[in-house]
């Protein structure tokens, strides 16, 4: 699965001391079951109207509709108890074993299932928040508080009862929360989803894998476009082409792997012990 070409660039990046970075996307996750956001389960129903993902996650809906984004995101929460990492998850926590001072992981995924692996989660940066978690809506402070349990046992919901209002309400404030996520029509930033670390990052790295990502949002391209700016290479995992895979294929340092991330991280693992054993 993994060319010669695509392994003597890796082996030859491996030589240098500068960062090997993975971002990745919702496609590494979907291996473990989580739907996409390009899924039926992406949509919701309200009285009679079907809402996509790009309507539901967002600010203006939650403004309008508080109650009905927290049913929809309580729901995908759900969803993603029931998952578990999947081989691609731990390649990447026992790459980072491997490359323990050179190892960065930028995710786009909310899901919490890197932190069920032996990960360092020092060198892991969560880009879009982190559903595991929910903040004030009133932004009386940058705290974040873990989702009550007691509402994550019931699934999904038609309707936020008054009890499971007060279960998330802010314990400072007592006004609504709000999940720490990354909204459509919200902005990247340092606070809450390290902007300006992962750009640092990006100048950085000399080898940056993409594992399932697609570039539907706007800092995953930055990252990208700086990691090419400066000669270093950029290797994309994914088993269908996507604007990423275009784009590298007009640049001289770009490469496509097709293939699953779940059967390719390990084989990228494994060419990384063998080459510094």
């Amino acid at each position: 699965m993994l060319d010669t070409e695509v392994l003597d660039v890796i082996q030859s990046q491996l030589l240098g001391k500068r960062k090997i970075s993975f971002l990745v996307g919702a496609g590494l996750s979907a291996e473990s079951g989580i739907p996409t956001f390009r899924d039926v389960y992406g949509f919701w129903t309200i009285g009679s109207k079907n809402y996509t993902p790009q309507e539901m996650g967002t600010l203006q809906m939650f403004n309008v509709n508080a109650h009905q984004v927290w049913n929809w995101y309580l729901y995908r929460i759900h969803l993603c108890q029931q998952a578990r990492p999947n081989p691609g998850h731990f390649a990447l926590a026992n790459i980072q074993q491997l490359l323990p001072d050179r190892f960065a992981l930028i995710s786009q995924n909310v899901d919490g299932l890197h932190f069920q692996t032996p990960l360092d989660v020092s060198q892991l940066y969560l880009i879009h928040g982190d559903l595991r978690y929910m903040r004030c809506s009133a932004n009386c402070s940058n705290e974040l508080y873990p989702i009550p349990t007691e509402i994550l046992t019931r699934g999904e919901q038609t309707h936020l009862q008054v009890d499971g209002v007060k279960l998330l309400s802010c314990p400072k404030c007592a006004e609504l929360t709000r999940p720490h996520v990354l909204w459509f029509d919200e902005y990247y930033n340092q606070k809450f989803y390290k902007l300006d670390s992962v750009l640092r990052i990006a100048k950085e790295t000399s080898l940056l894998f993409l594992v399932g990502t697609s570039e539907a949002t706007n800092l995953p391209k930055r990252i990208v476009d700086t990691v090419l700016a400066k000669s270093s290479v950029v290797v994309d995992i994914n088993p269908r082409e996507n604007e990423f895979t275009r784009q590298l294929e007009k640049a001289k340092n770009g490469y496509w792997i097709q293939g699953k991330s779940g059967e390719v991280l390990p084989l990228i693992e494994a060419q990384i012990r063998d080459f510094i054993s």
